[in-house]
């Protein structure tokens, strides 16, 4: 189940989210570079969606969340920028996102709760990831060979040493769904 932007009470966007009229071509993987806490609750999830909402749109001054979907250290899924459930469903169309400099006309951006140098995300968040890239890769036909880390599209750390290390077996995870 994925929790649409008005379950946790996201803020409208500043400006109406720009629609694609194409599907993205995969999916960037991110992690929030927070800390790896036990709180593993629904409500704790929708705080997180919050907070990254909060910072984006006020220490970055993007419209609205960078990144189309989020996935807690609980293994909740829920929807960043407004509208991306909606162009998923769909299969057919992309929203414009803001979370990875160079790739945002072109992939899916998937953030995930914590910070994974030197760790690897909780078994329900990787569960989640595996399910949540298997769906966006049969709704837009694509193939998991297009999942890639933050740090493919820009100079960052991003998703973490240790996670970026596992992309190769989240692939994989992948196609065999």
């Amino acid at each position: 189940m994925i929790h649409g932007t008005a379950s946790w009470e996201a803020r409208p966007p500043r400006q109406a989210i720009t629609l694609l009229n194409r599907r993205p071509t995969g999916i960037v993987i991110h992690h929030t570079a927070s800390a790896n806490v036990a709180d593993g609750s629904l409500s704790h999830a929708k705080q997180i969606a919050r907070n990254i909402q909060a910072f984006h749109m006020g220490q970055r001054d993007w419209n609205d969340t960078g990144q189309h979907f989020t996935i807690s250290r609980g293994g909740y899924v829920l929807e960043g920028r407004h509208r991306s459930l909606e162009a998923a469903r769909s299969g057919q169309r992309h929203v414009l996102g803001a979370h990875a400099e160079n790739c945002n006309t072109e992939f899916v951006g998937i953030e995930n709760e914590g910070t994974y140098i030197d760790r690897l995300p909780t078994t329900a968040q990787w569960t989640a990831l595996v399910q949540l890239c298997a769906w966006l890769c049969k709704q837009y036909s694509m193939t998991a060979d297009n999942i890639i880390g933050h740090r493919q599209c820009k100079s960052t750390e991003c998703p973490g040493e240790r996670f970026f290390g596992k992309l190769d077996r989240l692939r994989q995870d992948v196609s065999a769904l």
